[in-house]
This record gives structure tokens, C-alpha cells and sequence, in this order.
């Protein structure tokens, strides 16, 4: 069973190559926050992105479903087509929940932990209580990993996690570094019975966000994890053998600094056709153009005529007017689906698709 160290650590992990990576990956979260900054409606990045971090962190733990599927499920009213899509809308509304909470007290506390989690998995188990988890080689079944098994331990070492969380001068790691020392940590905990490397990759977010390297939990992390996994379990374990943290740092330095740099590319993309979309309702349809229309279309690449009665407090009978003038100035394609018409964002659709084939490839 695994001796985890308490943080922080003795030891100066931050090597010469660490710091020069460091460096860069800092550059582009800087560009990463400017752009996101730039955006009129900071709400709709979070709303569009969010789905796109949960369907990629879903996938590492095998949980696969398609775009359609998740655009055509619906959270509000808790509407989903597969059971993958809602693992993956309780993923993204867990993560606006605990952004949310991040912004409002400033911490990142085991309670948010915990109700992360539950929102994720949909259950309260909290911690393990029961001995008996281990990480088995997906292939062959043998034992790779064993984690603190005692619930006294875990509760120790998520405290000290906690406090190293939000107790900035522990230490003068960057934070970044700390960032990935603190996932690094919390998957060698593995606190809970299931759900962990998804809660995992929430905390890398909101920790950005609480260390004001982001303003919005935009960065798209899971996605590079999810294209390096094989690296990414390697990696994990190889610090839990030899205790040498330069390659896992530089690997989730590397994530950060490629994903930021997707993520601007991606941003400055959807700024782009808003302003198109904008200009050409203004011009062609400018008895139902209003902003609040223009954000509701960008929200998510489908939308319904229940989002746009509901958001813009509209009659069903005027959201179906608006949607289909939108349809007639090829601004939307019109998809009936079951008893539902959906209303598709052809030109947002591929642009969120173009990010997904560019890290598959």
C-alpha cells in the first residue's frame, strides 16, 4: 500500500526545465484570459466549454457519447438521450456549481470537493469508509496501484490537501506547479469509491480560477489527458515509484500550454461568428435581433424553443417565429428529432467539432 508524503513536499521539484516551461505555459494561459476577457457574455463560454471539458473527461474514464447526444439532452429539465450524455451534463453542472462557489468565497474547500463529486456520480457516499480499492491494469487485471485504504488516512491526507490548497505560503512553488502536485496528490489519495479522476480534473480547473490565472473555467485539460492517457497513467505512477516529479511536471506544463493555445484559437472563433451572426441579423431580420438572442444561439449549438421562450421571457408562438426567420436567413438548420424541432448552429457546431478532430489526430 502507498505511503503518500504530506504537502508540500521537502524536496525542490521545480527544476531548470520545469522553469523554462513553466514560462510558456504561463504565456499562453495569459493570452488564454485575455481572449476569454474580450468576450461581451463571459456566461456563454462557460455554458459552451463546459460541455466540451466534461464529454472529453468523460471519455478518459470510458464513458463515450457523440455531440449530437449531448446538444440534444437537457439538463434543466433533465431530458437526456443516453446515459453517457447525462454523465456528461451532471460532469459540466458540476463544474459551473463549484466554479460558482470558487468565485464567491475565494477557496476551494473539501466540502466543494465533496459536492463536486456528488454531483458528478449522483450519490453521497463521501470517502471510503470500506478497505478493498485498487487500480487494476485495465488488459490484465494486475494490481497497479493501491491507495491509503484506512478512512482515518484519507480524511488526514485530504485535510492536509485542503490546506495546502488554500494555504498559499506553504510554500513558494509556482502555481502551477502546484496545480499539478495537487492532482498528482489527489489521484494517489483517491478519496472516493468512483468518480475520482473527474473530480480530479475539476479541482485542476477551479484551482486556476481561485489562483486568478483564469477568470472563466474555459481550459480545456481533459482533452490533452485524454489524448496522451497512456503518458498520463505512466507518468502518475512513475512519481509514486521514484518520487522523480520532472516528467509528470513537464507533461501537465506541456497540457496546459497546447490546450490554452487550442482554447484562445477556439475563443477568438466563436467571437468571430457572433460578430457575423450579429451583423447579418441586425441587417436582415432587425425587428427580432436583441443580444439576448445572439447569446442564446451560442449557449450551445442546438437550441429549442423552450430556451428561447425561457431565456428571453417570450411566447412559445414568438420563439417559434424568431427561431424559423432564423432558419429562413440560413443562420440555422431546422432538425426535427422525436416530438422536438432543434435549431442547430451549423457554424458553432463545426467549429466545436474541428477542436474535437484536431485532438484525436
Amino acid at each position: 500500500m502507498a505511503i503518500i508524503p504530506s504537502l508540500p513536499l521537502a524536496e525542490d521539484i521545480e527544476t531548470r526545465a520545469v522553469l523554462k516551461k513553466l514560462a510558456r505555459a504561463h504565456q499562453s494561459l495569459a493570452e488564454l484570459k485575455g481572449v476569454a476577457a474580450s468576450m461581451p457574455n463571459q456566461s456563454i463560454l462557460v455554458s459552451t466549454l463546459s460541455l466540451q471539458e466534461a464529454k472529453d473527461s468523460s471519455e478518459i474514464e470510458n464513458i463515450i457519447t457523440t455531440h449530437d447526444d449531448i446538444y440534444r439532452s437537457d439538463n434543466a429539465s433533465r431530458h437526456f438521450i443516453t446515459l453517457a450524455a447525462k454523465e456528461v451534463h451532471n460532469y459540466a453542472a458540476a463544474l459551473r456549481a463549484g466554479f460558482e462557489q470558487v468565485k464567491k468565497t475565494g477557496l476551494l474547500t473539501l466540502n466543494d470537493i465533496l459536492t463536486i463529486q456528488a454531483g458528478i456520480e449522483e450519490n453521497r457516499a463521501g470517502f471510503r469508509k470500506l478497505p478493498g480499492t485498487a487500480l487494476k491494469n485495465d488488459q490484465t487485471g494486475e494490481t497497479i496501484y493501491t491507495p491509503p485504504q484506512h478512512p482515518d488516512d484519507i480524511a488526514t491526507l485530504m485535510g492536509n490537501l485542503e490546506t495546502f490548497i488554500n494555504q498559499t505560503d506553504l510554500c513558494d512553488w509556482d502555481p502551477l506547479t502546484r496545480m499539478a502536485v495537487i492532482h498528482h496528490q489527489f489521484e494517489s489519495i483517491h478519496p472516493f469509491y468512483d468518480g475520482n479522476g473527474r473530480t480530479g480534473r475539476v479541482i485542476n480547473i477551479l484551482y486556476l480560477v481561485q489562483q486568478g490565472l483564469l477568470d472563466t473555467p474555459v481550459l480545456y485539460l481533459s482533452r490533452y489527458i485524454n489524448q496522451h492517457k497512456a503518458d498520463y497513467y505512466r507518468l502518475l505512477q512513475a512519481v509514486r515509484d521514484t518520487g522523480q516529479w520532472e516528467a509528470w511536471l513537464l507533461f501537465i506544463l506541456e497540457g496546459v500550454e497546447q490546450t490554452a493555445t487550442q482554447t484562445t484559437t477556439l475563443i477568438a472563433g466563436i467571437k468571430n461568428l457572433m460578430q457575423q451572426v450579429k451583423h447579418r441579423l441586425r441587417s436582415e431580420r432587425p425587428k427580432i435581433y436583441s443580444q439576448d438572442l445572439i447569446n442564446n444561439l451560442f449557449r450551445h449549438p442546438y437550441t429549442k424553443i423552450e430556451f428561447v421562450a425561457g431565456e428571453l421571457q417570450v411566447t412559445r408562438k414568438t420563439a417559434a417565429k424568431y427561431l424559423d426567420e432564423l432558419v429562413t436567413i440560413g443562420l440555422l438548420s431546422k432538425h426535427k428529432l422525436g416530438k422536438d424541432n432543434y435549431y442547430l448552429n451549423e457554424g458553432l457546431y463545426l467549429l466545436l467539432q474541428n477542436v474535437s478532430r484536431q485532438a484525436s489526430t
